[in-house]
């Protein structure tokens, strides 16, 4: 009978999905933050539960082989990137093997994994930052939460960021500390600024600074601009964003311009994007270009097809397809992300697409009763995977081909198990590593509609 606060000995075989090392003792599973597999540790246990325990590393007794020394020294602290410390060609094994175990075991779906696609320099890849900002005996810090806590960690540099992150940080702290600017403190409900957001292009080197302030007036918000332009190159846009709600969420409702441009301009491949504050931008834009590219290499399309984008987001997978498609229709329940795809279509040139905005289990079976149909979908679902509904109406629509772009193997899984029982035969499936040392996986996959259990 396992003890909590007892000491044990456990051999550490695979990761969690937030990260954390999966181990045994006596068959009973135990989750380690900060175990790998290999290591071998012996651990406090923490919490016991029914069918799970927590334990907490308190010596390590053999390091895995493919444990390294993290380039940042706060990868242990500050929750970003759960697994900084394993060899990234070992992240990039687990990743594929426990997307191919979770489509066995909750899909029974058993199909060809593909290795996972890495990426050459895994490291300042994130075009998005979103900082909160705190006072710490006296001095101004911007940072990123302590896993499971909103307690700041203070971050001068981050090695999965932008690197031009670094001078807007500076420059906000010195702002802050030189005008005596307050910042927002979460339990008292009071002080000004909230978040700092920075969004840059890659391909183009625009830089967009978001501060986000609890009430309007920013003082001497003409000297912050001057700070900011001559300390960030490429800076085209400074937006201030206001919220003053108790919540979590980041942004308010009213945005103000406060110098340039509302918007930057970045590239995937070769179609152009406007970005604004609030516009939804895979924050890995090199990967997204991998991902992109083999979604519509599995699409298959040879201009004569009609095709379902659902879950479109800004049309980003829209445009890609619209290329080869004869049409393109896409569905995405955020107002403000159909008004960027009917923009990045129209600067783009493209005109074979239409964007509807709606609950996509609304919207595409009131498609379908009017007649519309598609010769290939394209799924792209947030992480609780597709509504049942949806799921009915694409069976309905009978289309040749399936492409489902995941960011959870368990939804993934529930959803190509239905599929499947439907009449579609998972091909093949490509993990695609957009955030390296994290423990999140993407992967696109290829159904094709089946004959008696048969690939088309």
């Amino acid at each position: 009978m396992l003890q909590k606060n007892s000491i044990y000995t456990v051999e550490i075989e695979d990761i969690g999905h937030t990260g954390e090392g999966v181990g045994r003792i006596e068959g009973f599973t135990v989750f380690v933050e900060g175990g790998i597999p290999g290591d071998i540790v012996k651990i406090k246990l923490k919490t016991l539960k029914k069918n799970y325990g927590m334990g907490r590393i308190i010596q390590m007794l053999q390091p895995s082989k493919d444990r390294i020394e993290p380039p940042c020294s706060l990868a242990s602290t500050c929750g970003g990137c759960q697994i900084m410390h394993m060899d990234y060609k070992k992240q990039l094994a687990i990743k594929g093997n426990r997307v191919k175990e979770i489509l066995e075991r909750i899909g029974k779906v058993e199909t060809v994994v593909h290795p996972t696609i890495g990426m050459e320099n895994p490291y300042e890849y994130r075009n998005k930052s979103q900082f909160p900002v705190g006072m710490m005996k006296g001095k101004a810090i911007l940072g990123f939460y302590k896993k499971g806590s909103h307690d700041i960690v203070a971050t001068d540099y981050c090695h999965i960021q932008a690197p031009i992150n670094k001078e807007v940080i500076e420059v906000m702290k010195e702002y802050i500390e030189a005008y005596k600017i307050t910042v927002y403190d979460e339990k008292s409900k009071k002080g000004l600024i909230r978040h700092v957001v920075t969004k840059v292009g890659f391909e183009t080197g625009e830089v967009m600074v978001v501060i986000i302030t609890n009430g309007k007036d920013l003082p001497l918000k003409d000297r912050l601009v001057e700070m900011l332009q001559k300390k960030v190159k490429g800076l085209k846009s400074i937006v201030q964003n206001i919220n003053n709600k108790d919540t979590n969420v980041i942004f308010g409702r009213e945005t103000i311009t406060i110098y340039g441009e509302d918007k930057i301009v970045d590239y995937i491949g070769d179609l152009k994007f406007h970005i604004s504050a609030q516009s939804f931008f895979q924050v890995n834009p090199t990967q997204t270009k991998v991902l992109y590219e083999k979604a519509l290499a599995y699409a298959d399309l040879t201009g004569e097809e009609n095709v379902f984008d659902i879950y479109c987001g800004i049309g980003t997978i829209s445009l890609f397809l619209a290329k080869k498609a004869k049409k393109v229709v896409g569905v995405e329940v955020v107002d403000a992300a159909i008004k960027d795809a009917k923009e990045n279509a129209r600067i783009n040139d493209i005109n074979n697409t239409e964007f509807y905005v709606g609950e996509a289990e609304v919207v595409i079976p009131e498609l379908y009763e009017k007649g519309l149909k598609a010769d290939i979908v394209v799924v792209d679902p947030p992480r609780k995977g597709c509504e049942e509904k949806v799921l009915e109406t694409i069976v309905k629509m009978n289309p040749r081909r399936v492409v489902y772009v995941s960011c959870n193997p368990a939804s993934l899984a529930r959803d190509l198990a239905y599929l499947e029982e439907k009449g579609y035969k998972t091909v093949e499936v490509q993990p695609v590593d957009m955030f390296p040392h994290t423990a999140h996986v993407e992967s696109v996959c290829k159904l094709s509609r089946n004959s008696n259990g048969l690939k088309e």
